[in-house]
């Protein structure tokens, strides 16, 4: 006999969304999770754009609410790392720091994290004026001065975001042209976007929160300050999924591929959140995969008799 019924590796809010709705359905339900409930979302200070939080909400918070509702439930929380995983075992097997569970069905909700520039600073600045999601936190920057990094579609798509709440918007591109999407180019214009063409970023100004970057001419080398308010960096994400490749099927960029009901190339395996191939990747996305997963892995247990 399995451990658990349902077991779900990562506590974001796909996780325990995902515990939350497993468990209400009677099902034996452990999260497993590294760190603390809530992965990036526990990591943003303010959220705005969760509903029924018209004030907003810390993250850390919000992770601890899920965490405890899903617990009110019934759900475990198993606090380890994930070393491995057999998702083709029956029952299937998930390997951790502290020892190896095994379920019947497995969600996976590892998230997906930012790429970072890698300056110094960078990771005591995130929240005081270095941001990696306009959706997120473009509204805290209203009416002031950004700058977004990077020259893909989620640059492009985060600038003229930010150009409709912020006075001046940069979009700061290492290159000569755009890799978005030629669409998008016109746009930027009409906008009022500056685009700062063949520069990067090599520095990070701060007074105890970011008051502006070093760029520097990749053609010349030629350094310059750019004062700004806030820095978006939009280089892509990279999705924690390094442990499940080759067992279930991933996207080129490493997303596991499911679709709504959640479901991978794996009978019994399940992808929730920001891991999973998906256009939009928000808190509530997260949260509304957990939902669909559960509802999948508790249909999927009940056609296995």
């Amino acid at each position: 006999m399995a451990d658990y019924e349902i077991l779900i590796v990562g506590g974001g809010p796909a996780g325990y969304t995902a515990a939350l709705y497993a468990a209400r359905a009677g099902r034996k339900t452990a999260v497993v999770e590294k760190l603390s409930p809530g992965g990036q979302m526990a990591t943003t200070s303010v959220i705005d754009n969760y509903p029924g939080f018209p004030d907003g909400v810390d993250g850390f918070e919000l992770g601890e609410k899920m965490e405890a509702q899903a617990r009110k439930y019934g759900a475990e929380t198993i606090y380890a790392d994930v070393t491995g995983a057999d998702l083709t075992a029956d029952p299937k097997v998930v390997r951790t720091s502290e020892g190896d569970f095994t379920a019947g069905a497995v969600i996976l909700a590892t998230g997906a994290y930012p790429r970072e520039l890698g300056l110094p600073g960078e990771s005591q600045l995130r929240g005081r004026g270095v941001a990696y999601c306009a959706a997120c936190d473009g509204m805290m920057y209203k009416g002031k001065v950004v700058a977004v990094n990077g020259g893909g579609n989620t640059a492009v798509e985060d600038a003229l975001h930010l150009s409709r709440l912020c006075k001046k918007v940069y979009l700061i591109h290492r290159r000569d042209s755009l890799r978005a999407s030629a669409v998008y180019h016109k746009a930027l214009e009409e906008a009022g976007v500056e685009i700062l063409w063949n520069s990067r970023v090599t520095a990070l100004r701060q007074e105890g929160r970011l008051t502006g970057v070093e760029l520097e001419d990749v053609r010349t080398g030629e350094k310059r300050e750019l004062a700004c308010d806030g820095l978006f960096v939009a280089i892509g994400r990279v999705p924690d999924t390094a442990l499940f490749a080759g067992q279930v099927d991933t996207d080129p960029a490493g997303y596991l591929v499911a679709d709504e009901s959640c479901r991978t190339s794996v009978p019994g395996v399940f992808a929730a959140g920001d891991a999973r191939t998906k256009a939009l990747r928000q808190v509530i996305t997260a949260a509304a995969d957990g939902a669909n997963a559960a509802h999948w892995a508790d249909d999927y247990l009940l056609r296995q008799g």
